[in-house]
């Protein structure tokens, strides 16, 4: 059985600061974001040039518990198939767990035999458990920290990237 992309954090934080910072996704998520990123139903995309587009539709918006983007349309620059996102979904269940919250993300359909599932599996953990943790426990995110043609070829070859 294949298993989707997953990563599991957990702060101290309630889970509505946890579900406020999720749907902040400007704060935490690089590149060009144009549309609300937290009302349901709504669309959005996300862009950083010559490498990835995507466009999502909110399709769960439930405070302080569940947040999930479906993936309408996709362009990846270095896979074959350039759709690879396509009809795949992003999704964060926060769960209050002993007094902390608990967030896991899941690109539900993001499997290991996806071609872009080094690059991808590499950027979705620096911007999940680096950016958006650090937004959600310390107030900021760190939304650039794996951008551009440099972050792409260190993912693709496995080098270490900062």
């Amino acid at each position: 059985m294949d298993t989707s992309l997953s990563y599991t954090f957990t702060v101290e934080q309630t889970p509505e600061q946890a579900f406020a910072a999720i749907t902040d996704v400007r704060a935490w998520w690089s590149g060009t974001i144009t549309g609300p990123t937290d009302e349901l139903g709504a669309v959005f995309s996300y862009t950083v040039p010559d490498i990835h587009w995507s466009e999502f539709r909110i399709t769960e918006l439930e405070p302080g518990r569940r947040v999930a983007w479906l993936v309408t349309d996709s362009w990846l620059s270095f896979p074959a198939d350039k759709e690879e996102w396509t009809g795949t979904t992003v999704v964060f269940d926060i769960t209050e767990r002993d007094g902390s919250t608990e967030v896991r993300f899941t690109h539900e359909g993001l499997y290991p035999q996806a071609e872009c599932y080094q690059v991808c599996s590499r950027a979705w953990g620096e911007y999940v458990t680096g950016s958006l943790r650090t937004l959600i426990a310390a107030g900021a995110g760190r939304p650039n920290s794996f951008e551009g043609p440099e972050a792409l070829a260190a993912a693709q070859t496995g080098a270490a990237f900062s």
